[in-house]
């Protein structure tokens, strides 16, 4: 059995340990499966009963501000007043362009209250990328942070009626001057009543809450539809049912909150416990412990280059000084784990999978290590012919599963019940779905990943089905290589892709590498025979590019369309180019 392989023993142990919390989890996991899209449910309703509930319990912490979840549910509710007397109603979108603190929450309560629809802009977007997104969906207003203001107007012209009179502007200083044109939120709030709307009961479970925007890394963003249910759904079964989260506990979350791994898993696990979000405005590798402490949290979101991040920090004698018990997040590398969990001293790993339009989930609920664990609904890893692109059909024309051990393309099934939420865009919508796959009339979401099947309906990520290519006709993960990359001293971070070679098959791999020292000073020796120790002989990057710093979205995603078209041309790069030649890195000459 692979180290990869979940093992049965493994689960049964890790069950064992966690049996005081297994009713809290097992119930929450029942509520999550037996949510339906037609019942009157929502996040603003849940928010309304925490405030009723539990008035005094912090909600939200950010600096040295703190809000309990009355006060967090009464400033919900001006936003949700004011918006309605605006004509937003039920159905309608509203744009909010605003980096992380307490007003993005707060505006999106108020926004799904009125069962409308809060629109997520990416806070790195700019130009036409920006402009794209704010009009996608055609939203009814734009909210807009004063940290933002500017490069907002840079496409005001271009916006037409998404602009004028319709943008929202909130405050960060007392002094800032209002842009001309906007109105002003802040003044407009304090007139508004803090009573719960009458609309909030009204909102199902399987309206839209929010647009979750893909990363554009391959072309405009598109923008991913995030029902209530879908919310509830995770709060459940990851704040509940796999963290066991309680009211004491704090949530420390230092992610975008136009990700989704910030507003629905870490502000639904904290909201669904009754417990405290603990809000910073951009992730710091240098302070992100500091934070940790300061708010005394119990448990952090990541995603997997964060950790890299952390444990690329010089380790200190108080790594381990924290009151963290659990950790949630995708995108840990099996290659890190063992280290990072042992350096920072975190007892539970709760590595899950997901994707802001997928219809199913898993979590690492058994922590059992280096897996992204287990889901009980209907999926399946179907063998995949990465040359081809496509899945592989047998004789009836019907798709093959991968044995335990194996690696194939995700896909889950689906129904009714396992609804596919999709993107505001049917085409790219329907573009996702793979019909007749193992029977006349099913139908399956193709995930576009590649995952290893670990057995015990578990699973480990292993790559998008865009990064791997093949090379000496064989599959190259750019994960696997990238975690190798990263593992030498002198490499600050790796982005591997494959490039296209004149005359060869395939794509050969190559790794743009932002080095930690000069390069004069970097040890070409020392890097290959390192590679060549941790990777095939057709996984070692044929082609190196030296820059001072990557490109990368909000969530440290690499941005590689740009790269893979410049392949290993010197000149077309304008960086210091290498070629594998004879087990060396040679230099190439413009």
């Amino acid at each position: 059995m692979s180290e990869d392989t979940v093992s049965l023993l493994d689960i049964a142990k890790n069950f064992i340990k966690a049996a005081p919390n297994a009713p809290q989890a097992g119930l929450a996991t029942l509520k999550a499966l037996t949510l339906g899209k037609e019942k009157q449910n929502s996040i603003g309703a849940l928010l309304e009963k925490q405030a009723q509930d539990n008035p005094q319990n912090i909600a939200l912490r950010y600096l040295d501000q703190s809000f309990t979840y009355a006060e967090f549910n009464q400033a919900s509710n001006r936003y949700a007043h004011y918006l309605a007397q605006l004509g937003i109603r039920s159905g309608d979108a509203v744009a909010i362009f605003m980096e992380n603190r307490p007003e993005v929450l707060m505006a999106v309560a108020g926004i799904v209250k009125l069962g409308a629809i809060a629109s997520m802009i990416n806070t790195s977007q700019r130009g036409d990328v920006l402009k794209h997104s704010l009009t996608l969906v055609k939203p009814k207003r734009i909210i807009v942070g004063e940290e933002l203001a500017a490069p907002l107007l840079e496409v005001a012209a271009d916006l037409g009626d998404h602009f004028a009179g319709q943008c929202l502007y909130v405050r960060e200083s007392a002094t800032a001057e209002l842009p001309q044109g906007m109105v002003d939120l802040d003044s407009e709030l304090t007139h508004q009543p803090v009573h719960n709307p009458s609309t909030t009961g009204r909102v199902l479970l399987g309206q839209p809450a929010y647009y979750i925007f893909t990363s554009g890394t391959t072309g405009l963003p598109k923008a991913s539809v995030m029902s209530h249910l879908r919310w509830m759904r995770a709060q459940y079964g990851l704040g509940q049912a796999a963290m066991f989260m309680q009211p004491e506990d704090v949530m420390y979350c230092s992610l975008p909150l136009y990700h989704n791994n910030a507003l629905t898993l870490c502000w639904g696990s904290a909201m669904g416990a009754g417990a405290t979000l603990a809000l910073a405005r951009k992730f710091s590798a240098s302070r992100f412990w500091d934070d940790i402490r300061q708010y005394k949290a119990t448990a952090f979101c990541y995603i997997g280059e964060l950790c890299r991040y952390l444990l690329a920090q010089p380790a200190k004698n108080n790594d381990q000084d924290h009151n963290v018990r659990v950790c949630m997040g995708n995108g840990l590398r099996p290659e890190i784990w063992d280290e990072f969990k042992q350096r920072f001293g975190i007892e539970r790993i709760n590595e899950f999978y997901g994707a802001s339009e997928s219809n199913i989930a898993f979590t690492n609920a058994f922590n059992v290590d280096r897996t992204a664990g287990f889901c009980p609904l209907s999926f399946a890893v179907v063998e995949y012919d990465i040359d081809a692109d496509e899945p592989v059909k047998n004789a009836k024309g019907f798709l093959n599963k991968v044995k335990a051990g194996g690696t194939g393309l995700l896909i889950s099934e689906v129904t009714e019940k396992m609804s596919f939420d999709g993107y505001t865009d049917k085409s790219a919508s329907d573009s996702k779905l793979m019909r007749d796959v193992f029977k006349k009339g099913d139908c399956y979401f193709n995930t576009g990943d590649l995952v290893r099947n670990q057995g015990y309906k578990h699973i480990a990520f292993v790559d998008r089905l865009g990064d791997t290519f093949r090379w000496k006709g064989e599959n190259v993960a750019t994960t696997e290589v990238e975690g190798a990359v990263g593992d030498w001293a002198q490499v600050e971070t790796g982005c591997v892709y494959g490039v296209e070679v004149p005359g060869a098959d395939g794509r050969a791999g190559m790794a743009a590498i932002t080095p930690t020292c000069d390069l004069a000073e970097f040890d070409f020796d020392g890097f290959i025979a390192h590679l060549n120790a941790a990777l095939p002989s057709y996984a070692v990057p044929q082609y190196l590019r030296f820059r001072e710093a990557q490109e990368v979205t909000g969530t440290f995603k690499f941005r590689k369309v740009e790269l893979k078209k410049q392949g290993f041309d010197p000149v077309a790069c304008g960086e210091p180019v290498y070629a594998l030649q004879k087990n060396k890195y040679q230099a190439l000459s413009a």
